[in-house]
């Protein structure tokens, strides 16, 4: 039996055990690595694409993205003292994976 998807499983507001909270939370992460995988995608393809290594890191679109996800998060309920922090973690994260993989296929 695979495992539930987000889909199947009780809303939060729903819950009444702490087993349907992390089923929720389980079901989540899985959707999110998937989403995070597809972006990393994306990572590789500006590595592609990108003709110059000092052009990975753009300080401009970082701000970019950062404004354009805390606009989202205020607009669903988000706190932006969980969305700023995890989104400028993941585009650093992102960032050293772009060089990585920029370094790889110039070699």
């Amino acid at each position: 039996m695979s495992a539930p998807s987000i889909d199947d499983v009780t809303a939060p507001e729903d819950c009444q055990t702490m087993a349907e909270v992390r089923e929720g939370v389980d079901a989540l992460d899985r959707a999110l690595v998937a989403l995070i995988a597809r972006r990393t995608r994306y990572m590789e393809a500006a590595a592609r694409i990108k003709v110059s290594r000092d052009k990975v890191r753009d300080n401009w679109r970082i701000e970019d993205v950062v404004s354009k996800v805390t606009a989202e998060a205020d607009q669903l309920g988000l706190s932006r003292e969980i969305a700023e922090p995890v989104w400028r973690e993941l585009v650093e994260r992102s960032i050293a994976y772009e060089f990585s993989v920029w370094d790889k296929t110039r070699d």
